[in-house]
């Protein structure tokens, strides 16, 4: 595995988005306060921490493969199999996604399963995988 990466994020409400990322996507806890929390992305250190809503926050997003992709947005790579149980563990926990889980370039160079949805505080994620993972980068 690559390099480990931090990322931090905003959540107008830890509590309820450590309940979602620690119940829904069942990510491990770490250390936290209560302005903050860490957690283990898939081997990464996501940090959610405490930041007020802003009243002008706006939703953008961008024509991707025919549907609206939030941006910005997060997630991680996983393998295909993960992907599936994954996508097939938040559909029964009732997850409303902005993109469902489908294949994007199915039989071409990239083929890939993606998915997108937001945490409770607006944050847009997105998981995806790769069929071939060498096709990370391919163009």
């Amino acid at each position: 595995m690559p390099s480990p990466f931090h990322l931090a994020i905003p959540v107008d409400d830890v509590q309820r988005a450590r309940i979602f990322y620690r119940d829904t996507l069942e990510l491990a806890e770490g250390r936290s306060t209560d302005e903050w929390v860490d957690f283990d992305f898939f081997g990464h250190q996501l940090v959610i921490h405490y930041k007020p809503k802003e009243e002008s926050a706006t939703i953008h997003h961008n024509e991707v493969d025919g549907k609206h992709v939030p941006v910005p947005h997060f997630g991680v790579v996983l393998d295909w199999e993960h992907f599936q149980v994954f996508a097939d563990k938040l559909r029964a926990k009732n997850i409303q996604f902005v993109i469902e889980p489908y294949i994007r370039f199915k039989g071409q160079v990239g083929e890939q399963a993606t998915m997108f949805f937001y945490d409770p505080c607006g944050n847009a994620l997105e998981f995806k995988s790769f069929k071939d993972m060498s096709q990370l980068f391919a163009k």
